[in-house]
């Protein structure tokens, strides 16, 4: 018997437990689900004989350590931030941890030890980071196999709303962390394009986008990930000419977007004052010159040539950025009086369904032919508790939890799903949940 400890039960859990749950009778698990919220792991639990849920703070450094203590393995899908905490408890306890999250430094800060300590520490077993690995890696081992050199590879993933459930002026809703959404971007994104190095500021970011048609979606816009050239080497294409990694939005969002960061209303270094009385019109007016006798309206497209697209203009009269309606949010800063506000207009309606696609575009060289393969996924979610978001996040880290529960991972330290042990039976177990990738190959001309 093995005791599995499921840190946090937030939004993108239920599919995880659900999956540990539902095997935890065959394989003789007992599942542990651990929320500062104890009533919400409750709900995750959903009565389950194997499930057990209980008041978790990481924080509390004595309940946290001895709830670790008593788990074989713990799987964390705390906020991001506390996963090191979660990390140097394992490592001292001799845990095994898995989470979706990325192997940011301060993770990989825990390689050496984890690896004295004789335990894995499995990262990035979600959807991106994860899937996108995993699939990535497919190919990229298949085409080295054939002899191939890879030429260029741009990858996009997007999570979006299901087309069914379209239906605002922006052709978008949030189907993850919403703060992430608002933050999207800051910083330098950089990546390669036929051997020169690209960078883009955060302030031009939205305003250097790519095309693109995917399955039978129709028409996407993408924006450069922050950064596309750390994957050279996580995917072993040190020397490739071209690394593009870029997110999904409908045509049309990130000019829209563009009018915010421009603004300023997504920054996130500094408090307004009085920011409770204001309202969303004196919000954006904040932004604007001193010009008591012109519209709120006339300043912003005046200011911003985005904004006076007539297009773009009912995007932003929509989101209610020039209603009179008091913000409520003390000392609260741009992004935050921002995120609030998309908060109230982007958020799922009762029945809406989320989306959650992927491509990858590979050109490669075998012999004298220049090949193409393009790879893409599309999941539609069932429910807002069984989301696209969800499944793509939770069931390749419960999958994964399986093969280290059965001795099928042996490893230790900070590991990626990039070796083909790792990704081989979860893309396999996945086909069985339709998380399907659909290719196509053809000849290209050389350029």
């Amino acid at each position: 018997m093995k005791d599995i400890l499921v840190l946090g039960a937030g939004l993108s859990t239920t599919s995880l437990i659900q999956y540990l749950l539902n095997n935890s009778t065959v394989y003789d698990w007992n599942i542990t689900v651990a929320d500062l919220d104890k009533n919400l792991a409750t709900k995750k639990v959903h009565g389950h004989e194997r499930g057990k849920a209980i008041s978790f703070d990481i924080n509390d450094d004595v309940a946290s350590s001895k709830t670790i203590a008593e788990a074989d393995i713990v799987v964390s899908m705390l906020p991001a931030f506390m996963h090191h905490l979660v990390a140097k408890k394992c490592v001292e306890l001799r845990k095994p941890m898995l989470t979706a999250s990325y192997a940011t430094d301060d993770m990989k800060a825990f390689d050496e030890p984890a690896q004295k300590a004789g335990i894995p520490i499995l990262m990035e077993l979600g959807v991106d980071p994860g899937i996108d690995h995993m699939s990535a890696m497919r190919i990229i081992n298949r085409i080295k196999n054939l002899g191939g050199e890879i030429l260029s590879f741009y990858s996009f993933t997007g999570g979006l709303v299901a087309p069914e459930s379209d239906n605002n002026p922006w052709n978008y809703k949030l189907t993850w962390n919403p703060r992430n959404v608002v933050m999207a971007g800051n910083g330098v994104s950089k990546f390669i394009q036929q051997g020169s190095y690209k960078y883009i500021p955060y302030y031009r970011l939205f305003e250097r986008t790519l095309k693109r048609k995917i399955l039978n979606y129709g028409e996407f816009e993408a924006y450069a990930n922050r950064d596309s050239l750390s994957y050279r080497e996580i995917y072993g294409l040190k020397d490739i000419p071209t690394m593009y990694r870029g997110t999904l939005r409908r045509p049309g969002y990130a000019k829209a977007w563009n009018v915010f960061v421009k603004l300023g209303a997504t920054d996130d270094t500094y408090k307004i004052e009085n920011s409770e009385n204001m309202t969303y019109r004196d919000f954006i007016n904040s932004f604007m010159q001193y010009e008591p006798n012109v519209p709120v309206e006339v300043k912003l497209q005046n200011y911003s040539e985005d904004a006076a697209d007539p297009v773009v203009f009912e995007k932003l009269k929509w989101l209610g950025i020039f209603d009179k309606r008091k913000i409520g949010l003390k000392n609260a800063t741009p992004a935050q009086i921002l995120q609030k506000l998309i908060m109230e207009k982007w958020k799922l309606d009762p029945d809406d369904k989320d989306m959650l696609i992927m491509q990858h575009e590979f050109k490669y060289r075998l012999g004298d032919e220049n090949k193409m393969i393009v790879s893409a996924m599309a999941i539609i979610g069932e429910s807002q508790e069984e989301t696209a978001m969800a499944k793509t996040v939770g069931l390749p880290l419960g999958i994964a939890t399986k093969l280290l529960a059965t001795g099928k991972i042996n490893i230790t330290g900070i590991q990626r799903p990039i070796a083909a042990e790792i990704y081989e039976p979860i893309l396999k177990e996945l086909e069985s949940f339709g998380i399907t990738f659909k290719e196509s190959e053809y000849l290209v001309d050389a350029s």
